[in-house]
Formats: structure tokens, C-alpha cells, sequence
């Protein structure tokens, strides 16, 4: 019976999906594979109120479907907010393949994920993210027009990670504006966690405008390329979570700021661009506030690459996708502000205003 199941392990043997913690009213969950190439893929469908469910397409190995499935769930969920909150005509959606991107990944395998894609007829619209790339998205477009971040030859916009590392760094400047009253960066000690395509491009920005910069990533040689190329000082202490910086910029996969880490951190400022960065928005957004040390939401200040490849969509015009992406900037001031004046954390304020911008519009069409 089922009252006599205790776990929550046991509790998700019962409701795989719905029962999930990370269920959150999604619209749709797509179980894809194929035998033949090896895809085993998942794709969520939060929210389709202002648009058609948008997000990238992540190749990972995960340890077990479960935390996949996880992932997918918790990632959409993200791409919901991430458009109502920037203004695009966008719903949440993301994909993950399951499997190492430099092993099991195959240009068939791409193939029949288009083709999954395809058979959504629209609803999801897909784009590169970690482990997958633009030549990708290329083949996903032989099958599919569903698809954006296609390569400048095929009429797209490439790789959208300069665009994100942009929206980033103007999340940065505002939060630096707001904590320590200069959106000045330079003399400000910044550690960038994770140095792939829009960790770099930030730290060249960082570096640049004479910030003092530490990296750290799990890719030894990667570590030692980006520092020469920057002179950015690779960070060589035991606990990076407890480093001495102003700015903790975590550029990797998310949940770094969890249970385990989250009484370690001196920084008084989180930006970077890693989905989800906390494990437990409500629990842990609540003790930062407490601790004040103040988030930029992470949803909010990483959107600058859907802002690119919506632009796609609606005709590519790179200095409007550069303007929407520098005003990042005013909405990050904008939602500090409100959730100082409302006693929220900065996660809740942000949550709320892309919320309302959902629910205006559900009104507006009668739902």
C-alpha cells in the first residue's frame, strides 16, 4: 500500500514524473529514443503562455535517469523565467541527451533528436548548450526549422555564449553598482568558476576592464590556456567557496550553492551565469539575504543568449540583441530594488515579476 512507503526514492518509483521535486506544473515531458544510434533523450515543456518553449539542448552523464530527469525539469522551469523576465515572446523548454558528448555523440544520433524535435510540430523550438555545439545545430536544422544558434552559413547567429557572457557581465556591473555603490569593476576581486565558451568570454571582459581575477575549472590544461590568455591567476587554494572576493561568479553546472557550501562563501556578491545555481531556491536565496550577500539571479543575468537566438526567430539583428542584452543591466537594478522594498529575496522578486507577466497574459487570452 501505498501509505506504507516512507522514502522519497520509493515515493518516485510510484510518480516517476509528477512526483518529481522538481515537477513543476510542466506542460509536457518527452521520452525520446532510438535503438539504433543510442539516443536516450527527455524533453520538458514548461510553460507555453507567452510563446513556443525555447531552451538548448544539453549532452550530459549523468549518473542515473533520475537525476537527468531532474535536470530537464529544473532547466525548463528556468527557461520559462528567463523570457517572461526579459520580455521575450517565449515559453520554457530545454532537452538533455544522456551520454558523454565526446564519446557517444554521433551525427546520427543529432539526426534523430532533430527529428524527435520535428514531431512537436513548433511547440518546442531547441538551440545548443553544454556538450552540444553549432555544427549540431546544423544538422538539427536538415530536419527541422525548429532550431535556432545555427552557424552564420545556414542564416543563424553561431554560438550564443558571447552574447550570454555579455548579459552576464551587465548583470555584474549592476550588482556591483548596488552592493558597493560603483558599477566599476576594476580593483574588484572576482572568481569565475568554470571557464567554458561564456566563462572566458567573461573573464576577458573582467580582465579588461582591470579586475583582479581568479579561474578555476576541473580541466587543468583548460586552466593554464585561459590564464596565460588573460593573465587571470588560476585559483590554487583548497576551498574556492571560501575565497577571499568580493564577486563569486559561478560559470559551471549549477547547485553550487547548497547546504554544503553556502556557510563557507565570503563573497558578498553572487553573478555568474551556471543554471540553477541554488540547490533550494526558497531555503538557500532566504540565507544569502540573511548572510547579505546579494544574487543576481541567475535566470535574469544569463538570459543574453536566448535574447540572441530568439532574434532568429523574429529576423537576427545583432545590435538589437546587444541593446535587449545591455538592458539587463537596468532590469537586475530594477528587481534589487523591488525585493529590498517588498522583504523578499532577489530569487522571489524575480520569480514574481516573470510570473505576472505570465499570468497578464493568460488574462489577456482568457485562460
Amino acid at each position: 500500500m501505498i501509505s506504507e512507503i516512507t522514502t522519497p526514492s520509493e515515493l518516485h518509483k510510484i510518480d516517476p514524473v509528477f512526483g518529481q521535486p522538481s515537477f513543476d506544473n510542466h506542460e509536457q515531458i518527452v521520452f525520446c529514443h532510438d535503438k539504433d544510434t543510442g539516443l536516450k533523450a527527455i524533453i520538458g515543456i514548461h510553460n507555453t503562455v507567452l510563446g513556443p518553449a525555447l531552451g538548448g539542448t544539453r549532452m550530459w552523464n549523468y549518473n542515473n535517469e533520475w537525476e537527468a530527469l531532474n535536470d530537464v525539469l529544473r532547466l525548463s522551469r528556468g527557461m520559462t523565467y528567463k523570457s517572461a523576465i526579459t520580455g521575450l515572446n517565449l515559453g520554457g523548454g530545454k532537452a538533455v541527451i544522456i551520454g558523454d558528448s565526446k564519446i557517444d555523440k554521433t551525427p546520427a544520433m543529432i539526426t534523430k533528436f532533430g527529428q524527435f524535435v520535428h514531431s512537436l510540430s513548433g511547440k518546442y523550438i531547441t538551440a545548443e548548450d553544454v556538450g552540444t555545439t553549432t555544427p549540431d545545430m546544423d544538422l538539427i536544422r536538415d530536419v527541422t526549422p525548429h532550431v535556432t544558434g545555427i552557424s552564420e552559413a545556414r542564416g543563424g547567429s553561431g554560438n550564443p555564449s558571447p552574447v550570454t557572457a555579455y548579459g552576464v557581465y551587465m548583470g555584474m556591473k549592476a550588482a556591483a553598482k548596488y552592493k558597493f555603490g560603483s558599477e566599476n569593476l576594476s580593483g574588484r576581486k572576482i572568481l569565475v568558476q568554470g571557464i567554458g565558451h561564456v566563462g572566458e568570454t567573461l573573464v576577458d571582459y573582467l580582465t579588461k576592464e582591470g579586475a583582479i581575477v581568479q579561474i578555476a575549472d576541473i580541466n587543468e590544461a583548460r586552466l593554464r590556456e585561459i590564464s596565460s590568455k588573460y593573465g587571470a591567476a588560476i585559483f590554487a587554494e583548497d576551498d574556492l567557496y571560501s575565497a577571499d572576493v568580493d564577486i563569486y561568479a559561478p560559470c559551471a553546472l549549477g547547485a553550487t550553492v547548497n547546504d554544503h557550501t553556502i556557510n563557507k562563501i565570503k563573497a558578498k556578491v553572487i553573478a555568474g551565469a551556471a543554471n540553477n545555481q541554488l540547490a533550494v531556491e526558497e531555503v538557500h536565496g532566504k540565507i544569502l539575504r540573511e548572510k547579505g550577500i546579494l544574487y543576481a539571479p541567475d535566470f535574469l543575468i544569463n538570459a543574453g543568449g536566448i535574447i540572441n537566438v530568439y532574434a532568429e526567430i523574429v529576423g537576427y539583428d545583432k545590435a538589437e540583441a546587444l541593446r535587449r542584452t545591455e538592458n539587463i543591466y537596468n532590469t537586475t537594478l530594477e528587481i534589487f530594488h523591488y525585493a529590498d522594498a517588498n522583504n523578499l529575496t532577489t530569487y522571489q522578486a524575480a520569480l514574481l515579476l516573470a510570473q505576472n507577466r505570465i499570468d497578464q497574459r493568460k488574462k489577456e487570452n482568457g485562460i
